[in-house]
């Protein structure tokens, strides 16, 4: 009963996200939001999916991984080549983009995700260096001066990316592939212990979340017309690795509202470049003083709503009551 009500509220949001898709879509058919606004728009969207991907592989399975602008990178290289150099469709650049990305995660899941804590942090750290070393010595791709590419990202393909995302995310943490991640996350001897295979369940999540960076790599790189191996460093890691901390370790739903609040705060200080920085950072030390555990902790948005009709019900219950 108590999943059943979890779905519909899963569920719920949603249809809500898709009512919602469907009006920005009119407003930017209209003209009504300008191009800056629609730019802000497939940012948010971009980061959600980076962030609810990063999300599964530490908040999820609890493997502390920093190298997740690497899988960026492949996404959006590979998608630019399908696209300018092979010249095939864009659903065929995206669907090529997450399958690169997800074979470069399982190429450096297998040999990476035995170590743990600060070793795998240091070992994919070092892989997104790689990646972004590989892509600037390349010719074929533009070498340093980087790869233009055509505007092919619209609103359609940035949502149905997102929603997609969440859909297949929330599904894999709720089915028993996912409890056994939780368990990893929460005890990985124990786990280990009781039979379960904890090195191939870290690498299916690392090979997921690298699928759906990559898929981000795609929308991103027709997005911004142009790529470079500078735009995918060791920094753009931390700041998707921001996103899911701020938002709480462990909530999917934080994940998506810090990725929402940040690209915001982040687009607006674009006007003021000398304190950009400054004003970012003091909102992320602020945040960590006042709310360490992130926006929603662990908990995910079903959660308040379920407490909201308990409330509620709790007020006009005609007074049955039961004793322990």
């Amino acid at each position: 009963m108590k999943s059943s009500k979890h779905a519909k509220g899963f569920w719920l949001s949603i249809v809500l996200a898709v009512i919602f898709s469907i009006v920005m879509q009119f407003l930017i058919s209209g003209g009504t939001l300008n191009p800056f606004y629609v730019n802000t728009l497939f940012s948010i969207g971009i980061n959600i999916i980076l962030a609810v991907s990063l999300h599964l592989i530490i908040g999820i399975t609890g493997q502390f991984s920093i190298g997740h602008a690497g899988f960026l990178a492949v996404g959006a290289y590979m998608s630019a080549i399908v696209t300018m150099k092979l010249a095939l469709p864009f659903p065929v650049a995206i669907l090529a983009a997450g399958m690169a990305a997800a074979v470069a995660g399982l190429v450096i899941g297998i040999p990476t995700l035995r170590l743990r804590g600060d070793y795998l942090a240091i070992a994919t750290l070092g892989f997104g260096e790689i990646m972004r070393i590989v892509f600037l010595n390349i010719d074929y791709v533009g070498g340093a001066s980087g790869m233009t590419v055509t505007h092919l990202t619209t609103w359609p393909w940035v949502i149905a990316c997102v929603l997609m995302t969440i859909i297949v995310i929330v599904n894999f943490t709720n089915s028993t592939h996912g409890r056994a991640c939780l368990s990893i996350r929460e005890n990985e001897i124990a786990a280990d212990a009781m039979g379960i295979n904890t090195t191939y369940y870290k690498v299916m999540a690392f090979v997921i979340g690298a699928f759906f960076a990559g898929v981000a790599g795609a929308l991103h790189a027709h997005n911004f017309y142009i790529i470079q191996p500078g735009n995918f460093g060791f920094l753009k890691s931390f700041d998707i690795l921001i996103l899911v901390v701020i938002g709480g370790l462990g909530s999917m739903s934080g994940s998506v509202f810090a990725a929402i609040l940040l690209t915001i705060i982040s687009t607006y200080l674009s006007n003021y470049p000398e304190l950009r920085m400054v004003i970012y950072s003091l909102v992320l030390v602020v945040m960590m003083l006042f709310r360490p555990q992130g926006l929603m902790g662990t908990k995910e948005i079903t959660a308040f709503l379920k407490m909201g009709k308990s409330a509620k019900g709790g007020s006009h219950d005609d007074g049955k009551h039961t004793t322990a």
